[in-house]
């Protein structure tokens, strides 16, 4: 049996600069506050609340493990969690042009997230069953993601 993806909406979640927390064992530690954005799709869209951040931790290799969790309210008035963890890699280079705000393409660098979404209002029932996956990329305070739900 194969996976079949449909796609649920794209996501804009805006940043504020991250909080520095410094290295351990595991490599360097960093919070990066959620303050908004949005959730634009056929299946679900609204605006992302300003309740959340994105934990990171960056290895000695640069691969950095994301784990996000925040909350998109939904046009009609749904509140959904989303609990996002994933992982993005790029060359040295390709990491200074991101840091430094140009638009780099996705596909010049690999950023992928595994995606649960919880909710207790009837209309999006559907999530609460559902695994939905990610890809994306960051551009200066903001990181555009297209979910799709794991069929």
């Amino acid at each position: 049996m194969s996976l079949q993806l449909e796609h649920v909406c794209d996501l804009t979640v805006e940043l504020t600069p991250p909080h520095e927390v410094g290295t351990s064992g595991q490599g360097a530690r960093r919070i990066i506050p959620i303050v908004g954005g949005s959730a634009r799709g056929e299946r679900l869209s609204g605006t992302i609340l300003p309740v959340g951040a994105d934990w990171q931790t960056v290895d000695a290799n640069g691969v950095a493990d994301l784990d996000a969790r925040y909350a998109i309210q939904t046009d009609d008035g749904a509140v959904i969690e989303v609990l996002s963890q994933g992982v993005r890699h790029a060359s040295p280079e390709v990491v200074a042009r991101i840091m430094a705000g140009e638009a780099v393409p996705p596909s010049e660098y690999y950023m992928r997230t595994a995606i649960r979404l919880s909710t207790g209002h009837p209309a999006y029932a559907w999530v609460n069953c559902a695994l939905f996956v990610a890809t994306g990329g960051k551009v200066g305070a903001k990181v555009s993601l297209s979910v799709y739900q794991v069929l």
